[in-house]
C-alpha cells in the first residue's frame, strides 16, 4: 500500500500544474511572434534594445552635443557630454560650480544650452570684487581653474539677487559666451528656472582622447548660504 500511495504522489507531481503551463504558453507565444517577424530573433533581439536605449535616453542619461566655444577651456566644441537626468530628481537641487543643460526656449533662446551655475535661489552675485573677481553672498571666487585662460570674470558688471527656484548662470569662456549677464533685462531677469534644467554633464564620452569625469568647481565651496530669503530683484 505503500509503495502504491508513492506512485500516485509522483504521478500528480510531473502533471504540469499552472505555473509550467503559463511559463509554456508564454514561450510558445514567443515563438509565434518570433516565426511571423522578419529577421525572427533578431529583429525582437534589436527592437528591445531599441526600446531600452530610448528609455535610457528618456529618464536616466542623455548624450548632447557641445555646439561652441563658450564653455572652454572644459568643453570643446564637438564634445560629446552624457548628460545625467537624475542628479536633480528625488529632492536633489543644482550646486554651484555644476555644469548643466537646460532648455532655453522663451528666455535664452529655442534651443538647449550648457553653463556653469553660479549662483542657487537666494544668492547675491555682484561682478566684480577690486581684485575682478566674481562675489557670491560676500565671497569672492577664483575661477582660474576652468575659466578661459586669457579671460575676466567679465567684463560686464552686475549686482543680481536670485530668485528661490532658479539659476544664475556663465560660460567657462566668458568672452564668448551668452550667458545669464545678456539676459539682465529680458524677461525672467537672465535666470533659469530650476524646473527647466535637462540634468548634470558629468562625463565627457567622445571623443575618446577627450574622455573624463567632470566634477563640480570646489571653488564655490568656501561661499556661505544666502542669509536672506531671495526678493527676485535685480540691479
Amino acid at each position: 500500500m505503500d509503495t502504491e500511495a508513492q506512485h500516485t504522489e509522483r504521478d500528480r507531481s510531473s502533471r504540469p500544474g499552472p505555473v509550467a503551463a503559463e511559463g509554456r504558453s508564454r514561450f510558445a507565444l514567443v515563438a509565434r511572434i518570433t516565426d511571423r517577424v522578419p529577421g525572427g530573433r533578431i529583429t525582437l533581439t534589436l527592437l528591445a534594445c531599441l526600446v531600452f536605449l530610448l528609455l535610457l535616453n528618456s529618464f536616466v542619461a542623455q548624450p548632447f552635443r557641445i555646439p561652441s566655444g563658450s564653455m572652454e577651456k572644459g568643453l570643446r566644441i564637438g564634445d560629446r557630454v552624457l548628460v545625467n537626468k537624475l542628479a536633480y530628481r528625488f529632492g536633489a537641487e543644482p550646486r554651484r560650480g555644476d555644469v548643466v543643460v537646460f532648455d532655453g526656449t522663451g528666455y535664452f533662446g529655442n534651443a538647449d544650452y550648457v553653463k556653469r551655475v553660479v549662483g542657487v535661489g537666494g544668492d547675491r552675485v555682484v561682478c566684480c570684487d577690486r581684485e575682478g573677481r566674481i562675489e557670491v553672498n560676500g565671497r569672492s571666487v577664483d575661477e582660474s581653474a576652468f575659466l578661459y585662460p586669457g579671460d575676466t570674470p567679465s567684463t560686464v558688471p552686475f549686482r543680481v539677487v536670485v530668485p528661490d527656484g532658479t539659476l544664475f548662470v556663465l560660460g567657462d569662456h566668458r568672452s564668448v559666451s551668452s550667458d545669464s549677464r545678456d539676459h539682465l533685462g529680458s524677461p525672467g531677469g537672465g535666470m533659469v528656472p530650476v524646473s527647466d534644467v535637462i540634468g548634470r554633464a558629468d562625463w565627457i564620452v567622445w571623443p575618446f582622447a577627450h574622455w573624463t569625469h567632470l566634477h563640480g568647481s570646489a571653488a564655490y565651496a568656501p561661499v556661505p548660504a544666502a542669509s536672506t530669503p531671495a526678493g527676485g530683484a535685480h540691479g
